[in-house]
């Protein structure tokens, strides 16, 4: 992987596009930590799951005062339908370019029935509110993810 990012890294300051349009930068959500998710393509199964997941936890994760967004190459539009569609409160972005995923290690060769290509590889970052790397998951598998990664977000709230 190009980027392998670990704990105590300071996470880098890309710019993720919003599905309204706009952007929006790490440094710009600072003060309150994050939670960075990676996901391959918007309306999949496992990336329906894990979004449906994060957003059934979105209450908990406010109360502990952390912000979850899902990134993917999907365009802003695509990701105005798929939140509408299964009604999604995590925020999502788009990384039109691969710059986001390439600062984040998670933009990796995969293969499918032995043809390679280049996808997004499953993965979540969570951030403290100074923009350090807390705890990284990588090859996520996705049933309890959610779970887990609220529970690591709530004990770093609790700290």
């Amino acid at each position: 992987m190009a980027n392998e990012l670990q704990p105590g890294d300071m996470a880098p300051d890309v710019t993720l596009t919003t599905p309204e349009g706009g952007t929006l930068t790490i440094a710009q959500l600072r003060g309150r930590p994050l939670v960075l998710y990676f996901y391959p393509k918007d309306d999949t199964p496992g990336c329906t799951t894990e979004a449906k997941d994060f957003s059934a936890r979105k209450g908990a994760f406010d109360l502990a005062g952390v912000a979850v967004i899902g990134v993917s190459k999907n365009s802003p539009a695509q990701h105005a339908r798929f939140a509408a569609k299964h009604d999604l409160s995590i925020g999502l972005a788009t990384d039109a370019d691969d710059s986001v995923c390439a600062a984040f290690g998670t933009w990796i060769e995969k293969s499918l029935y032995g043809r390679k290509y280049m996808g997004i590889d499953r993965a979540t970052f969570l951030i403290d509110a100074d923009g350090r790397i807390v705890r990284v998951w990588r090859k996520v598998k996705v049933a309890g993810h959610a779970q887990q990664v609220l529970e690591a977000a709530e004990a770093l709230a609790a700290t």
